[in-house]
């Protein structure tokens, strides 16, 4: 193994590192077990978001006040589209809650058994949230339907009231965390911004059945919030399961850096080539690198480090690089070879 700028770390026993490389660009601080927690810091170039989760368990606790006040002003006004909004809000509790424990587990450092560390349950926890932001906009479709069959009597006043206090909550949460690259911390800030805007929604809605009593805006309003959910909801989703698949991350194209990588001088080839994500902003790569003629190990070390600088630029700021010769056993094939198999030359 070679590994530069680094901690040596354990080796996995199921795993051969004995021709790898793990390049890891540490200049200018040092990590414990390769950990992350407590400060921002770039590698490279490639600045690591921290999540906020003092804010986000400031958020929980608001929340709590958000979905009582809705609750009771919809009790009172009779409106299904305070009730869905505090339907939503609940989710948002249990969602908001999950991605404050996330974001506790995600600094964690590695360990032997869990190597990457946590920061996956962000990813975790932001599936969850995306699912139950779905669900819940189908159930207030489908109530909101049957409103619209037989509309019901709102009271104005007490709906106008208790959305603009969940407007003004969810503002000050959503827009104070707005910005974070984490996925888990944009899918809470989704409940949060889609609750301000449902409760925009019902404060016109409450103002139009006070001035007009066409009640029927109130089913109609809870549909559009219904649908405003499920689309955030469905974008975060699709994000959710790009990383847990493993898929090349969006901004990086594999053909562009396999043509990267043979372009360093001294590399003859490049095959079985992985690109995925960790969580959102942490890239990793692996591959086989094909060297020219038989260098010498201080010669492969600075191809390698060649290769890593450039991998830096593209976003990518872990790398294991197996070099190998010519004569290698592998198949050329720039995607996955699953088994070493002899080839007739």
């Amino acid at each position: 193994m070679i590994h530069t700028k680094g901690q040596p770390t354990q080796p996995n026993p199921e795993h051969d590192h004995s021709s790898h490389h793990h390049g890891h660009d540490h200049a200018g601080h040092e990590h414990s077990a390769h950990g992350h927690e407590g400060h921002d810091h770039h590698h490279g170039g490639i600045l690591h978001t921290h999540a906020p989760a003092g804010k986000m368990k400031t958020a929980f606790f608001l929340t709590l006040l958000i979905f009582a006040v809705e609750v009771a002003g919809g009790v009172v006004s009779g409106s299904l589209a305070l009730l869905s909004d505090a339907g939503h809000v609940l989710t948002d509790i249990a969602a908001i809650g999950l991605s404050w424990y996330a974001l506790r587990q995600a600094t964690k450092p590695p360990t032997a058994r869990m190597t990457f560390g946590y920061h996956r349950t962000g990813i975790l926890a932001a599936l969850v949230n995306a699912v139950s932001l779905i669900v819940i906009a189908i159930v207030i479709a489908a109530e909101a339907y049957r409103r619209m069959a037989h509309p019901h009597p709102v009271t104005g006043p007490a709906m106008f009231i208790s959305a603009a206090i969940g407007l003004l909550i969810n503002l000050y949460m959503g827009l104070g965390m707005r910005g974070s690259e984490d996925i888990n911390v944009k899918s809470a800030v989704l409940h949060m911004l889609g609750d301000a805007a449902a409760s925009a929604a019902v404060i016109v809605g409450g103002l139009v059945i006070w001035w007009t009593h066409w009640y029927i805006i109130d089913p109609v309003l809870s549909v559009l919030i219904a649908v405003f959910i499920a689309v955030g909801a469905w974008r975060i989703l699709q994000q959710t399961v790009s990383v847990l698949m493993e898929s090349t991350p969006r901004g990086i194209e594999l053909n562009d850096v396999a043509e990267m990588i043979e372009r360093v001088p001294g590399v003859a080839g490049v095959h079985d080539l992985h690109i995925w994500s960790l969580t959102t902003g942490r890239h990793a790569l692996s591959c086989h690198v094909v060297l020219d003629g038989n260098p010498a190990l201080d010669e492969t070390q600075s191809i390698i480090h060649n290769i890593e600088e450039k991998l830096l630029n593209q976003n990518i700021g872990h790398a294991t690089i197996q070099p190998e010769d010519l004569h290698h056993l592998h198949d050329n094939n720039l995607l996955c070879c699953d088994a070493m198999k002899p080839q007739t030359r």
